[in-house]
């Protein structure tokens, strides 16, 4: 197989722990298509874009476009793949000019200050530049800190565990520290005989690859639904049954679940026709795609590559069985088959197929499960998914699309959308998750969640009305199309048929 690409010229524009400045994407390609040969090293130190294989005929394509320059004679131009106008759409450029939040390029350098220093050595180099002077010895503010987020990894399996806080002890660092100390609390570095170096750089790598310019679709709710995930597998059904297989699975699907989204959603890149959608069929798009990035990462580090060929192979398939359970717009699909088994009371943990759908209906519920954490969270996570959903509306209309329901932030508001939300997609969920899982925590959910419910309408009722409101879905025939599916970049588009998914997807 010869493949033919060309790697873009641009000066690194994002901080990154030196270790890594010789990768700056993911190479992503489908489980059945073979590596191919290590590029040199000085070329992967200018690469930005991932790159995709598809299984049919192992063509290599890009698969992000943003931040992609090539070296024209005129400069720095966007590289067009088709003669289509919105291909070469730069989310992030546009989010900077549209004035959403974006830090420009001229504070980049103070980016790679902050994240190469730990927080107070930051805090005090920027001191020492204002003429304060440091009064307190810098190893202790560094302990300081560092000893408050080992305080708060002690209490991870509690529901209101504070995500943003835990980030800002960790200078960022959420998702890779939280994921390192599961990992290791399970004992799965051992067991597995993980190789620590290569675990390291692949957690880094993982976290670089989410963009942190999305507010939503970022890190933080990465680890976020990864802290929830681990709430979820530490219920007694699950506890007593999972396998050390099963929550090595589940604690990587959920760390890589959104890897590398665009921060639009599927529609978008339909009807812009990006070739993410035509190399995925307009099927599960975004979901494919972070599966395909999660497994080139792990080929990348070589994570894996110690076990044997064959089961190294397995864990790829079901990682993506895992995320692609989280395609909103597959909804109905999970929650009647959810409730089918529910229904006939035939579930059995020590059957390796049921455990595997238990792990994905698990997700599921970790990925969307904002509307049952405590008002304070609850909140900021249901602010920033709105400023996504209305920076796609902005994009829109910069360029004349037709605006996608719930982005437009002149016809909508944080309160008519997330109550919709909750009444059609996540309380559904949770109250047949509370059936198979009636715990303390199950019942603590629902009761945040109608708190939370409670809340948002005593805002809207507080709030003068917008020009026009969006009719939520009815529940009956387009629930996962509404705001659920816009929520997590989705809509129904189709189902995935079952040979879209991955082989070790399982059926019960």
């Amino acid at each position: 197989m010869e493949v033919c690409y060309q790697l873009p010229v641009l000066p690194l524009d994002r901080p990154v722990p030196k270790h890594v400045l010789s990768r700056r994407g993911a190479i992503s390609f489908s489980s059945s298509s073979s590596l191919f040969g290590a590029p040199d090293p000085r070329q992967l130190s200018q690469r930005r874009g991932a790159i995709s294989y598809d299984s049919s005929d192992q063509t290599a394509l890009y698969i992000r476009m943003l931040d992609v320059r090539v070296r024209s004679q005129v400069g720095f131009e966007p590289e067009r793949r088709s003669s289509h106008p919105y291909l070469c759409i730069d989310f992030r450029t546009l989010h900077t000019r549209l004035g959403y939040g974006s830090m420009s390029a001229s504070s980049s350098p103070e980016r790679r200050v902050h994240r190469l220093l730990s927080f107070q050595r930051y805090l005090h180099s920027s001191r020492l530049l204002r003429g304060i002077p440091q009064q307190i010895p810098l190893h202790i503010l560094d302990e300081d800190y560092t000893g408050q987020a080992r305080c708060m990894l002690e209490k991870v399996g509690n529901w209101n565990f504070d995500i943003f806080l835990f980030d800002r002890l960790t200078n960022g660092n959420s998702l890779i520290s939280l994921t390192l100390h599961l990992l290791n609390q399970y004992g799965l570095v051992e067991l597995f005989q993980l190789d620590i170096v290569k675990l390291w750089r692949f957690l880094v790598m993982v976290q670089e690859d989410y963009h942190s310019d999305n507010p939503y679709h970022n890190a933080v709710h990465a680890a976020d639904v990864t802290q929830a995930m681990y709430c979820y597998m530490r219920e007694p059904l699950l506890a007593k049954s999972l396998t050390s297989c099963d929550i090595i699975l589940g604690i990587l699907a959920a760390a890589t679940h959104d890897l590398d989204h665009p921060g639009v959603n599927q529609p978008f890149l339909i009807k812009t026709d990006h070739y993410l959608a035509t190399l995925y069929r307009n099927t599960s798009v975004l979901e494919n795609h972070h599966w395909k990035s999660a497994v080139g990462l792990l080929r990348e580090t070589g994570l894996f590559s110690h076990l044997p060929a064959e089961d190294s192979l397995k864990m790829e398939r079901e990682l993506g069985s895992l995320i692609l359970a989280t395609d909103i717009s597959r909804q109905n699909e999970y929650l009647s088959r959810f409730r089918r088994h529910l229904d006939q009371e035939n579930l059995s943990l020590s059957n390796g197929s049921h455990r595997h759908f238990i792990l994905q209906m698990a997700l599921k519920c970790a990925d969307i499960c904002n509307p049952c954490r405590p008002w304070e969270l609850s909140k900021q996570w249901s602010e920033k998914v709105t400023q996504e959903f209305f920076q796609q509306g902005d994009i829109e209309k910069k360029h004349k699309l037709e605006v996608s329901p719930v982005c437009d932030r002149e016809m909508n508001t944080v309160g008519n959308i997330q109550m919709g939300f909750m009444t059609y997609v996540a309380e559904p969920l949770f109250a047949e998750w509370t059936r198979f899982s009636d715990t303390r925590l199950s019942q603590t959910m629902l009761g945040h969640m109608g708190l939370n419910k409670a809340s948002w309408g005593s805002l809207q009722q507080e709030q003068p009305p917008v020009s026009v409101k969006a009719e939520p879905s009815s529940p009956g025939t387009d629930a996962e199309g509404g705001a659920a599916a816009r929520r997590d970049g989705n809509t129904a588009t189709g189902g995935t048929s079952s040979k879209e998914l991955p082989q070790g997807s399982r059926e019960s």
